[in-house]
């Protein structure tokens, strides 16, 4: 995205330095410039020396819910952002005096853009959420300025409550269901200290992210991308192991959990098995780890039996109580043993409730899997093994000019989406191999530091039993440019040109004329180590191309397994393969869910090869190839074989 229409003066720079004071009219927090319709603008500058364009229209859609927030971040660690728009009676700007501004000096290029996100129904909740998306904003992280800028975004796109978000649909988020936790057993579904210490320490050792009810809900309302491996621990009933082992453990681990209660039983009014106290309940609800869940009055077993008035009870009594009681707003909402219908659902929804958690007999689904945001799905506990093992946050959001990262570990993830399954393996350094002939790709690459792989390019038919390529090609293991046919290089035009070095990968389209010399290539690149043209584009620039985009490509209608690279939205290289067969048109609108800045079709159908770590990941045995895209761990030499 191109820098703004923004001058910003020496003189403004100068005052922009750690060493001196800022004074003038500020607005503080980048969640702020959500309020700015034709553009946003990262940055600080002093008012009579920065200057923003007219096409700058001011929104006061959000101004309510934007200035609580503005109250509420910590400013002396947030960027200072000053305009000067000049707009009537503009309730943004505000006097502001700062005796440090921990900023280095500022040129056009710290100024980003970003086009203006719509208006929605979610715009009241973007205040109070803001201040949880992130402690910092910092000129020198441009990433984590763009995670900001895209979650706010997310939140004027949300989906209409109680709906479920198209993105939260494609995560993974498994909400684990435990009861009683006790010394000794009595039934099946309780659970041992020891057990509980024995799944809190396999979500350390896995990488897994337990996350709280309102960081689950904001995913599942907006789309906003969790962690990379999210769980949320619920527990129900209000036992005294939930105090006495479970709290006890999740400030241990420091864990969000969620317990659900009903106020009957720790009024003492409903006798069986140990409870917690309202001593025990007002410890725990002061703690930030802990979200409180009403569970209602009685724990009725089937509140679609109950009257509505009775029904009403149960769901309004509970909360107002524990309202009262607690200090604290209740949120959400329990279905005692799950049970719940249309009518339950709509008497949850009549109460003041935001959320629900439902439980099945059955087999449970991911919370992205839910009917609304009034039925959340869990899984019983018995399952909490195979469940944490599939656990995805979803795919990352479009924010500002990410920059690209290949400092990011290699991870491997399996996903389904729109019922095509694949596997997208991101991370490291991407590289490519150009070897001597054909070989099946684990043993193209067997000799490399190469994490994963996946097949390259096209090979020419007519010379099955070598390595000549259709296209230009370099790879960095021979460092040697090798052009395309004189015959075949005008079939490709306008086809991705990938250019690559250690730092930097480009895509371009392919001009025959310009890029089938090395002195071609090194005039987009001066330093490129690598090169290929891929089969298509299916997504550039963060749009899935269409049928027309493909032209001439044989069989890109037909439906076969297809092999991909590209970059996500958080700046990782990214390799993959379907395991089923797709067309390029859908694949394309797959990867663009999937999280893809660009991605571009290798040779796919029978060559499709997927490696990871060693072994293959098709499920049948591929054609042999002459040409591999390749990610190496960071700080990994290259360590290609000759």
């Amino acid at each position: 995205m191109e820098a703004c229409d923004l001058t910003v003066s020496p003189k403004a720079q100068s005052r922009l330095s750690p060493l001196h004071r800022l004074w003038g009219k500020v607005l503080i927090g980048a969640g702020i410039l959500s309020a700015f319709g034709g553009g946003l603008l990262y940055g600080a500058a002093g008012a009579e020396d920065a200057t923003v364009t007219p096409q700058l229209t001011f929104n006061y859609q959000l101004q309510g819910s934007v200035g609580k927030a503005m109250a509420s971040l910590p400013a002396p660690d947030l960027a200072a952002i000053v305009f000067n728009l000049q707009p009537e009676n503009d309730p943004f700007q505000a006097e502001a005096e700062f005796d440090d501004i921990n900023q280095e000096t500022f040129s056009e290029a710290d100024y980003y853009c970003l086009p203006a996100p719509q208006g929605s129904s979610s715009a009241n909740n973007v205040g109070q959420n803001l201040s949880t998306w992130g402690t910092k904003v910092n000129q020198s992280s441009q990433s984590q300025v763009s995670n900001w800028v895209a979650n706010i975004s997310a939140q004027l796109e949300a989906a209409q409550w109680p709906q479920v978000h198209e993105r939260a649909q494609l995560a993974r988020v498994p909400v684990v269901m435990y009861h009683d936790v006790l010394a000794e057993k009595e039934v099946f579904f309780d659970i041992t200290p020891e057990r509980l210490n024995a799944d809190f320490r396999a979500l350390k050792e896995k990488n897994l992210t337990p996350i709280s009810l309102d960081q689950l809900v904001n995913h599942l309302r907006a789309g906003v991308p969790l962690p990379e491996k999210p769980v949320v621990l619920t527990f129900d009933d209000g036992y005294v192991g939930h105090y006495d082992y479970v709290y006890r453990l999740a400030k241990y681990y420091n864990y969000p959990v969620a317990f659900s209660i009903f106020t009957d039983k720790v009024d003492g009014k409903i006798v069986g098995r140990s409870t917690v106290d309202w001593k025990q309940v007002e410890e725990m609800a002061q703690d930030p780890l802990v979200t409180i869940v009403s569970h209602s009055v009685t724990h009725p077993r089937d509140l679609t039996d109950l009257s509505d008035s009775d029904l009403r009870y149960e769901l309004e009594e509970s909360k107002e109580r524990l309202e009262k009681r607690l200090g604290i707003a209740i949120d959400y909402f329990t279905y005692p043993e799950g049970n719940h219908d249309e009518r339950v659902v709509e008497a949850t929804e009549a109460a003041g409730y935001t959320a629900a958690l439902i439980m099945r007999n059955d087999s449970g689904k991911f919370a992205g899997e839910s009917e609304d945001l009034l039925t959340i799905e869990r899984f019983g506990e018995s399952r909490f093994a195979e469940v944490i093992e599939s656990a995805w946050g979803g795919p990352p959001l479009p924010g500002i000019k990410t920059a690209l990262n290949f400092q990011a570990p290699v991870q491997r993830l399996d996903v389904e989406i729109d019922e095509i399954p694949m596997t997208l393996i991101s991370g490291g350094q991407p590289r490519t191999i150009h070897a001597d002939t054909r070989y099946p790709l684990t043993e193209l690459v067997a000799n490399s530091e190469a994490v994963a792989a996946v097949d390259g390019t096209f090979f020419s038919l007519e010379f099955l039993d070598s390595n000549t390529m259709i296209g230009p090609v370099m790879g960095q293991n021979t460092g040697e440019f090798i052009p395309g046919s004189e015959g075949d290089i005008y079939k490709l035009k306008n086809r991705p040109l990938v250019l690559m070095n250690p730092q930097d990968v480009k895509f371009l389209s392919f001009d025959p004329k310009k890029h089938n010399t090395l002195s071609g290539i090194q005039a987009e690149m001066p330093n490129v180590t690598d090169a290929f043209v891929g089969a298509g584009w299916l997504v550039r620039d963060q749009e899935p191309q269409s049928a027309p985009t493909f032209k001439n490509l044989f069989a890109y209608e037909e439906h076969r397994f297809r092999a991909f690279w590209g970059i996500n939205l958080e700046g990782q290289p990214v390799v993959g393969a379907t395991h089923a067969q797709i067309d390029s048109v859908g694949l394309g609108e797959l990867l663009r869910k999937a999280g893809f800045q660009n991605a571009v079709m290798l040779d796919s159908g029978a060559s499709t090869s997927l490696v990871y770590e060693g072994e293959s990941l098709i499920g049948f045995e591929s054609r042999t190839v002459p040409h591999a895209v390749v990610l190496v761990s960071q700080g990994d030499s290259c360590g290609f074989a000759d």
